[in-house]
């Protein structure tokens, strides 16, 4: 009996020296588990939320710019992570439903434990405000609403391209300083949401303080499959411009209608309007169009390509197959890594946001402006550039301004 209790005693110890020499699981700050390897994740792993609309109303620009989103997280975990730490993309399609983005949050909170959430839509970010400054977890968004550059209400939310606000402005002081006949006359477009509505008011208000004239405002739904009845009542007040906000969708929708109308405005929309899923869909009712660029097109000859090469490359793919919207997505994710790089502690909200706040003119290899985080301001940048379709494909015209 002795020599039994000997045998087992032997095959315990055993076999607890092989399970501490294999590593076994490693725990996170978080109490999660997560393999380690020799490529990265030896300290654990730090997981990231994402609220995507793949297949809701702004699924068109959508869809692409999650695409980018998760490229980048795995181009870096073939770099073996950060750090010592492997990341993971925790994400999901919330269809552009405010409320399906409130239970999507929760679980990434409570279930999944992330250290920061990359999101997606302003009424979705704007409604999340305070559970996510309540919870200290640092808020992407690819909402780049003005409202959330207010620190008090948003301690955590970041904005990695201007404002529409900025974009708006901007726009009217191009507008402004290139227009050559008396008062430029400026009508606005916009879908009837947070995100459609964000910038009226302050391009409003700019429009007033430089001398611009707002003469009209027009609602076109996302969806919409016909404005006619909105551009001719735009029609009567015969402005010169136009800004529209909007996806591709409801902007080629705008633009055909114009068209067959023979509306002789001149158009510019907003960022969300960019980018060559507009193309095929607005045909050559798109030729003239102007648009802001806060992210580079795949075409373009910039350094910060190369690293975009390289991952699809690695995966069979072509930087032609892709768009700017994927390029703005891969941006998105490279600024928030770049933050948990910088952070003394890159397990926690708060201490992602203090590498966030040492950010300091990111230099991006002309993909986007260069972008700078301060503890006192979140919105990285207030700077623009424009493109015109010329011969069905958008030339970017200006270098990077503000207003």
């Amino acid at each position: 009996m002795k020599k039994v209790w000997s045998l087992l005693l032997m095959m315990v110890l055993t076999a607890g020296m092989l399970f501490g020499c294999s590593g076994g699981e490693k725990s996170n700050s978080d109490g999660g588990s997560n393999s380690s390897s020799s490529g990265g994740g030896e300290k654990g792993t730090i997981k990231i939320g994402g609220l995507f609309d793949i297949t809701g109303a702004t699924g068109d620009v959508g869809a692409p710019y999650a695409e980018g989103e998760k490229a980048y997280f795995e181009y870096i975990s073939s770099k073996g992570g950060v750090n010592g730490y492997k990341l993971e993309l925790v994400g999901q399609d919330y269809a552009y439903k405010i409320p399906e983005a409130q239970k999507l949050y929760q679980k990434f909170k409570s279930k999944d434990k992330v250290a920061a959430i990359l999101g997606w839509g302003t009424g979705d970010t704007e409604a999340l405000r305070q559970q996510v400054a309540a919870d200290k977890l640092p808020f992407f968004s690819a909402s780049y609403s003005e409202n959330l550059k207010n620190l008090k209400e948003s301690p955590y939310n970041f904005l990695t391209a201007a404002s529409y606000s900025d974009q708006a402005r901007a726009v009217l002081r191009w507008i402004k300083d290139n227009h050559k006949d008396g008062t430029p006359k400026v009508a606005l477009i916009y879908n009837d949401t947070a995100y459609g509505k964000s910038p009226i008011q302050d391009a409003k208000d700019f429009a007033k303080e430089i001398g611009v004239e707002i003469v009209d405002e027009q609602i076109v739904d996302l969806k919409a499959l016909d404005a006619t009845s909105q551009l001719l009542n735009m029609q009567k007040k015969d402005p010169d411009y136009a800004i529209i906000q909007e996806t591709w969708g409801a902007t080629a929708t705008i633009l055909k209608d114009a068209k067959k109308l023979g509306i002789k405005t001149q158009f510019i929309g907003l960022n969300w309007s960019t980018g060559e899923g507009l193309l095929p869909i607005a045909g050559d009712a798109a030729e003239g169009f102007i648009s802001v660029v806060t992210h580079a097109f795949p075409y373009e000859d910039l350094p910060g390509m190369a690293e975009i090469k390289e991952y699809l490359e690695s995966k069979g793919e072509k930087l032609e197959d892709k768009n700017q919207k994927f390029i703005q997505g891969w941006v998105t994710a490279k600024i928030l890594v770049e933050g948990i790089k910088l952070a003394d502690d890159p397990t926690t909200g708060e201490g992602i946001r203090q590498g966030l706040e040492k950010i300091n003119h990111l230099d991006l290899g002309g993909l986007a402006a260069p972008v700078t985080f301060t503890p006192d301001n979140h919105a990285g940048t207030t700077q623009i550039r424009l493109a015109k379709v010329q011969n069905g494909k958008f030339e970017v015209f200006t270098d990077y301004f503000g207003y």
